[in-house]
C-alpha cells in the first residue's frame, strides 16, 4: 500500500509540473512572472529589445517567429513575446497555446529608409497622408486584421504610373498578416499599404525577402530603398535609418502554453 501510495503521489506531481504532452507546465501569467524565465521572441524585433530589459530572463532568439512558437509549444521557453497580430495567426492555428490577456507594450509602425532620403520620407508621408484620408490605408488594414465580411483586398490602378522605375522593399515573410508567403509570391498588410504608395507616387514595387536582422543594413547600403516588416520606430533605430510618419499602431504581447 505504501508504494501504491508513493506511486500515487509521483503521478500527481508529475500532472502538477507538467502538461499531459509530457511539456512543462505554464508558469506565466502576468509580465512579472516573466522575471527568471526564458523568452522565445524572434531576431532583431522589439520583442528581443524588449525581452533584454527583461529581470534575469533568458532570451533565446530564432529567425522566424514560427519557430519561437514551436520551441514553446516544446517546452523550450516559457514565453514568446511577439506582435499582437502574428500571435493571433499562431494561436488560431495551435489550439495549446494562448495569449494573455495584458499586453507587454504598445508601439507605432512605420517605414524605413536611409538617414540622408529626406525627399523620399517627404514623398512617402504625403502618400500616407493621402491615403489615410481617402479610406485606402483603413481598407487595406480591414482586409488583413479585423474579422469582418466587408473585406475588399487592395487592386492597383488601371494604367497606374511606374514612371520613376523601382523601389525595393525589403521584408521579411515571415509576420503575418502582415507579410506571409502565399506560393512565390509575397502578399500581406504591408505589401498591400506599400503598392497603395507606389501606386501615388509613380513607382514599381519590388519585394525582397530576407531576415528581419538584415533589413536595416539592406536600406542603409542601398541595396533597399525601404524596409517594411512591421517594424516600431525606436530610439536605437532612429540612430541608423529614417522613418515615415507612423501608418499603424500595435502592441507586443505574450504567448504561452495552456494551463
Amino acid at each position: 500500500m505504501k508504494k501504491l501510495a508513493a506511486l500515487a503521489m509521483s503521478t500527481l506531481m508529475c500532472v502538477t509540473m507538467f502538461t499531459a504532452c509530457g511539456t512543462p507546465a505554464n508558469t506565466v501569467h502576468s509580465i512579472k512572472d516573466l522575471d527568471g524565465k526564458t523568452i522565445g521572441v524572434q531576431l532583431g524585433t522589439t520583442g528581443d529589445i524588449y525581452a533584454k530589459d527583461v529581470k534575469d530572463a533568458k532570451v533565446e532568439r530564432f529567425n522566424k517567429g514560427a519557430d519561437a512558437v514551436q520551441a514553446l509549444k516544446q517546452g523550450k521557453v516559457d514565453a514568446v513575446i511577439i506582435d499582437n497580430e502574428p500571435a493571433k495567426v499562431f494561436v488560431s492555428k495551435n489550439d495549446d497555446i494562448e495569449i494573455l490577456d495584458e499586453p507587454f507594450a504598445d508601439e507605432e509602425y512605420a517605414i524605413a529608409m536611409k538617414l540622408d532620403n529626406t525627399q523620399l520620407q517627404s514623398d512617402i508621408n504625403a502618400a500616407l497622408k493621402k491615403l489615410k484620408e481617402d479610406g485606402t490605408l483603413d481598407a487595406i488594414k480591414k482586409n488583413w486584421i479585423e474579422d469582418s465580411n466587408d473585406k475588399s483586398a487592395y487592386t492597383s490602378p488601371e494604367n497606374a504610373d511606374r514612371s520613376k522605375g523601382k523601389l525595393i522593399m525589403a521584408t521579411n515573410a515571415e509576420f503575418p498578416p502582415y507579410e506571409k508567403k502565399d506560393g512565390d509570391k509575397i502578399v500581406g498588410l504591408d505589401c498591400d499599404m506599400m503598392q497603395a504608395v507606389c501606386d501615388e507616387l509613380g513607382y514599381e514595387l519590388q519585394i525582397d525577402d530576407m531576415q528581419f536582422d538584415s533589413i536595416i543594413s539592406a536600406v542603409q547600403s542601398g541595396k533597399a530603398d525601404v524596409g517594411v516588416a512591421g517594424m516600431t520606430v525606436t530610439e536605437d533605430r532612429k540612430k541608423n535609418v529614417l522613418f515615415s510618419d507612423s501608418y499603424t499602431t500595435a502592441k507586443q504581447v505574450i504567448i504561452v502554453r495552456k494551463d
